[in-house]
């Protein structure tokens, strides 16, 4: 893949020094060297949106907006984000995430098929992700629309920990993610995660560096406070966001939602007085789940929420750890007919969440 087709020549130099853009090791876990994303002429994308009709249009935000479409060429059913061309996406975040979603191959990170650099037109086009994002799902839901139950949310919350543990672990030089949250996790057939939007991606500290000093990006409310105060990022910034959806995946609730009363506006400061006493966990279980839900899967999911969102980085626990406890979690099938019910009296044979050392 030509770089050079994407930048001028003053921000292809400054990319070399600032920015994630030379992403070339092999991955022990998936990853590859070699470029995998096809290249677009900007007519075929008009084509398979039928001209950017209104009625395929997904979504849209700062940086563009995402249509779903149809290649004539495979007739596959895509996604297809188109920058906007004075939005808040660049040239070099287009670049970062093309390199990064072809060079990292996972099952929770969304595919990317390819891209469009035609003149100042900037597209990139995905796999379809058919049930929409995780926030399509936890929050301001229509009537009729069907509410996740505590299995699929622990799926959900497990695979997503699996997408960022590929990124800090598995991927070489690591990948700092940088703007984990619900709209960013989507979702397949049988509510399969993926990860996507990788355009703040950098990658993480090497050698005997600890951190990697940056122009403080991402989301108000997800944000590590060590991150938005110093624009010192880790690895642990993400864990730390990564609580926040935990967060908001067991309560229902937003990272920021000024429509509630004053004092719960900020769901991390909502939350952490009630970390304290283990008898006001059922209160912050998700309304809509209607009390289905095993108490000890709440009190562990919450007890891996609270460590993630710990003021300290060097508190919180990796990723990998993360991993763990959730795929435990998962694994625990909550079966109303058979399971205690919140409240009730809990034998103590039931096996505690594993942590690694």
């Amino acid at each position: 893949m030509n770089v050079r087709a994407f930048l001028p020549q003053s921000e292809m130099e400054k990319s070399k020094l600032n920015s994630p853009l030379v992403v070339n090791e092999k991955s022990n876990d998936g990853g590859s060297d070699r470029i995998s994303a096809q290249t677009f002429v900007f007519r075929d994308l008009a084509a398979a949106t039928k001209n950017f009709r209104a009625d395929c249009l997904l979504g849209e935000g700062g940086f563009g907006r995402v249509y779903k479409g149809r290649l004539e060429s495979c007739s596959q059913v895509v996604a297809i984000k188109q920058l906007d061309r004075n939005g808040l996406q660049g040239n070099r975040e287009f670049l970062v995430e093309v390199l990064m979603l072809s060079l990292l191959h996972h099952p929770n990170l969304v595919n990317l098929i390819g891209y469009c650099a035609d003149g100042d037109q900037r597209l990139l086009v995905y796999e379809y992700m058919a049930l929409g994002s995780l926030e399509d799902h936890l929050h301001d839901l229509p009537p009729d629309k069907k509410r996740l139950d505590w299995n699929t949310r622990m799926k959900i919350a497990a695979g997503a920990a699996k997408g960022l543990e590929y990124l800090h672990d598995k991927a070489n030089p690591p990948v700092i993610y940088r703007d984990l949250k619900c709209s960013n996790i989507l979702l397949g057939e049988d509510y399969h995660p993926k990860l996507s939007d990788f355009g703040l991606a950098k990658l993480g500290p090497v050698g005997d560096k600890t951190h990697v000093s940056t122009r403080v990006m991402g989301t108000y409310g997800y944000c590590a406070p060590e991150y938005a105060m110093t624009g010192q990022l880790t690895l642990k910034s993400d864990v730390y966001s990564f609580g926040v959806v935990l967060l908001e995946i067991i309560t229902g609730r937003k990272a920021i939602d000024n429509s509630r009363a004053a004092g719960e506006h900020n769901l991390v400061a909502w939350a952490r007085p009630l970390f304290k006493e283990r008898k006001t966990f059922p209160q912050m279980a998700d309304p809509m789940l209607q009390g289905q839900y095993p108490a000890r899967g709440l009190y562990q999911a919450l007890a891996v929420a609270a460590m993630c969102v710990q003021e300290q980085p060097n508190m919180r626990p990796l990723i990998t750890d993360v991993v763990t406890a959730l795929t435990y979690l998962a694994c625990q099938k909550f079966d109303p007919e058979s399971q205690p019910v919140p409240g009730s009296r809990m034998g103590s044979s039931t096996p505690r969440t594993r942590r690694e050392q």
